[in-house]
């Protein structure tokens, strides 16, 4: 089936499926399931006649806002829609940045099962939202902080506490500041950037310097190493996995260089119990 074809049939069976009374059309006698053409041309502001086009296959290539106002005209979800502009345009939408809204009790546990191993849940924006007893110990206490507060580049570059741990603070704070910049470009999260940013830059002349740098580098893994107030120098391979069904989220896991480290890590919980 050529692509065109493919784009439309997958757009007639979203029409037939939405149900008009959700949107407040219910009242009227239908011959056909869900919404016709022209209900849904009208919501995504564009012609009918061009609509029916693209479901018969003919309409040419959409633009990517078109498919975006299609998108919402048919109330698709995230996975419907970059399927959409996947059948459309042949690659995803544009990333949109929305602001977290927490995590699952199910996400909660994987983070804990992991365990002699810290482990974090951490946005685009790189707000932590969730973390494990291990990340709380080894790492900083994030529930100790206001959640304002929870944000690796405010701790990294506002707490005296991320110096002392910091075996070369400056290298790590460089590497961060790229790798940051990366994420929240690929999130599409310029508004909530601006915002740090600029509060970031104000406060921290190390940051402003390193972010008029133009750095950029990725997060995904590497080698993290730390002077422990109790255990003394650790190191750690960390490694950043993307969070299925959530593009705003990703799971950091710290797993211990040293085999010996798991056991020292793990009697430092139990003591902590």
């Amino acid at each position: 089936m050529p692509q065109e074809h493919r784009l439309g049939t997958y757009l007639r069976d979203r029409r037939e499926r939405v149900d008009p009374a959700a949107l407040g059309l219910g009242g009227t006698r239908r011959r056909t399931p869900g919404l016709r053409r022209e209900e849904v041309a009208q919501r995504a502001h564009i012609s009918t006649t061009w609509y029916t086009w693209l479901e018969q296959g003919r309409g040419g290539a959409p633009s990517g806002d078109v498919l975006e106002r299609i998108a919402h005209a048919l109330m698709l979800t995230d996975a419907e829609r970059e399927h959409l502009f996947l059948l459309g345009l042949g690659r995803p939408p544009e990333a949109r940045y929305r602001e977290p809204a927490g995590i699952t009790p199910r996400l909660q546990r994987v983070l804990d099962a992991l365990e002699p191993c810290p482990a974090i849940m951490r946005t685009a924006i790189w707000d932590v939202v969730a973390w494990n007893r291990a990340a709380t110990v080894m790492l900083i206490d994030y529930g100790s902080l206001p959640p304002e507060r929870r944000n690796i580049l405010r701790y990294l570059f506002l707490d005296a506490r991320a110096r002392d741990v910091q075996y070369d603070w400056l290298s790590v704070a460089r590497y961060v500041v790229g790798a940051f910049r990366l994420d929240a470009a690929r999130a599409g999260a310029g508004k909530a950037v601006e915002a740090l940013v600029d509060e970031l830059c104000r406060a921290s002349p190390e940051f402003n310097t390193l972010w008029h740098e133009h750095d950029v580098g990725s997060h995904g893994e590497g080698i993290k190493h730390i002077r422990h107030p109790e255990l003394g120098p650790l190191s750690f391979e960390y490694s950043a996995f993307a969070v299925d069904g959530r593009p705003d989220l990703s799971l950091v896991l710290y797993n211990p260089v040293d085999p010996a480290d798991v056991e020292r890590i793990a009697a430092r919980l139990r003591k902590g119990r």
